[in-house]
């Protein structure tokens, strides 16, 4: 029996309401913290290398365990499970502002990518549900500006809390808009109902572990080098998890991830063009508040308030962008998203340390822009492949293949800036050059122009699938909507 949202159609709007605070919190958080980096960086006397843990750990964890909060979304469903990231994610975060030292605020951080992994694997499930083919689009597009509004507010506000108060406060803001978002969902959330399917716990573990080590092993390897004894004992266990996950999920009669819903090459090909997007995405945003902050040697609120651009444009873009995919079809509005990324990207490879600050928002604005065009036409694409029953499923599989390309396009944006840095002074380089601005935007450079040929790639798949015959949902009978 797969579970059903039982829902009045007249306070639709209150429940996607309280669907997107919760998405606009946990984006606020986020925008908060990467702005932060620098001083956190200078104020904990930890190296670029090692500060980077701070957003890593939180989007490692969410990798982790997307797939478990979303099959056990269609089994407890999928409120349930949201509202119980709700309270962990505000826990969570007060426990970051109590936090004066490295190692406790990395493992505080894990609590957050917890509660925020519970209420990602459903977020978009229930919105998908509630919200018909002529509407979804535009459901999807809020969904979208709430995270533009989130990582707007996000940078100024923390810039303000940086400029005043200690770097925890950017932690603490979250809990009193975590409690009146759960308060109003207890009210507002539908009811679901369970049914008595069985939980894939031993591929839960294994993919836990395979992508815990694989992350958490790029990542050192950074500063560690991948010849280390422990890199590779890492990776080598990490790889026997993945290998031994697959061929578990394919045996097992109720999967944490049926991978029959990769047989449609719609629903994959949609899946590679989102993580390339946020792979390029996430390793722009790792790369820019160093720039601007090191490098161009703006205040942490100037460099916030310049960091509003991005987000100012998705939140304006997002809802006509969605809007236009029901209207007209989303596969154009993705290629032509892709290509502007990549138009940004390679006018940022341009960029040198003297550059004026409006020639930058101008970039910066272009890349955003393709952001809003790509973005919800993609999601809308997703989801619109699934059944009902495997809206849960979908929906954390797609918050996945989001939370891995930002961990990868973190992992590989710095390991590039690293090397590239490295090359440039001909000695191991693994943290920002006080002093040596032209070294950081040797390497930043370079990222950039790697990351226009990532984009290109996903411009021409996309371009690819306007070609795929239109097939049947997962599920056989069950047409795509």
């Amino acid at each position: 029996m797969s579970e059903q949202i039982e829902i009045d159609s007249g306070k639709k709007g209150i429940t996607l309401f309280v669907v997107i605070a919760m998405t606009f919190m946990a984006t606020l958080d986020s925008s908060i913290v990467n702005v932060a980096m620098p001083v956190m960086s200078g104020k904990m006397n930890v190296p670029l290398s090692s500060i980077e843990w701070v957003v890593a750990s939180y989007s490692i964890i969410i990798c982790a365990t997307l797939l478990f909060f979303g099959r056990l979304g269609d089994i407890v469903g999928k409120p349930r499970v949201f509202q119980c990231g709700t309270v962990l994610f505000t826990a969570g975060s007060l426990l970051c502002g109590l936090c004066h030292s490295f190692i406790p605020l990395i493992i505080c951080r894990f609590l957050q990518g917890i509660g925020a992994s519970a209420y990602m694997a459903n977020n978009q499930g229930i919105i998908t549900e509630l919200y018909p083919k002529e509407g979804r689009g535009k459901a999807l597009g809020i969904l979208a500006t709430a995270v533009a509004l989130g990582n707007m507010i996000g940078p100024s506000a923390g810039g303000f809390i940086l400029s005043f108060v200690n770097w925890n406060f950017i932690f603490l803001v979250n809990v009193p808009i975590g409690i009146a978002v759960f308060l109003l969902g207890l009210k507002h959330l539908p009811r679901s109902l369970k049914n008595s399917e069985p939980m894939d716990k031993t591929g839960a573990a294994l993919q836990f572990g395979g992508t815990v080590l694989l992350f958490g092993a790029l990542i050192e390897a950074q500063t560690s080098g991948f010849a280390n004894l422990y890199i590779l004992m890492a990776l080598l266990l990490a790889a026997i998890f993945i290998v031994v996950f697959n061929g578990f999920e394919k045996k097992y009669r109720q999967p944490l991830l049926d991978l029959t819903i990769f047989e449609n090459p719609q629903f994959s090909l949609n899946l590679i063009c989102a993580f390339i997007s946020f792979v390029c995405i996430a390793a722009s945003a790792i790369l820019l508040p160093f720039y601007l902050q090191d490098t161009l040697k703006l205040t942490p609120a100037q460099a916030g308030l310049f960091m509003m651009l991005s987000p100012l444009i998705l939140a304006v873009l997002s809802p006509i962008c969605g809007t236009l995919s029901d209207k007209t079809g989303a596969e154009g509005l993705t290629l032509s998203g892709l290509l502007l990324m990549a138009s940004g990207f390679f006018l940022m490879s341009r960029l040198t340390e003297h550059s004026w600050i409006n020639i930058c928002a101008v970039f910066v604005s272009i890349m955003a822009v393709g952001q809003a065009f790509f973005q919800p036409a993609n999601n809308s694409l997703i989801m619109s492949t699934c059944s009902k029953n495997k809206l849960g499923i979908v929906g954390s599989v797609n918050s996945l293949v989001r939370n891995l390309g930002q961990i990868v396009g973190i992992t590989l944006s710095t390991t590039l800036l690293y090397s590239f840095m490295s090359r440039k002074l001909n000695i191991h380089v693994s943290d920002y050059i006080r002093g040596r601005g032209d070294v950081f935007v040797y390497g930043m450079n370079r990222v950039y122009l790697i990351l226009v040929a990532i984009c290109l790639l996903g411009a021409m798949l996309t371009a690819i699938r306007l070609f795929l015959p239109k097939k049947k949902g997962i599920q056989s009978g069950v047409h795509c909507v």
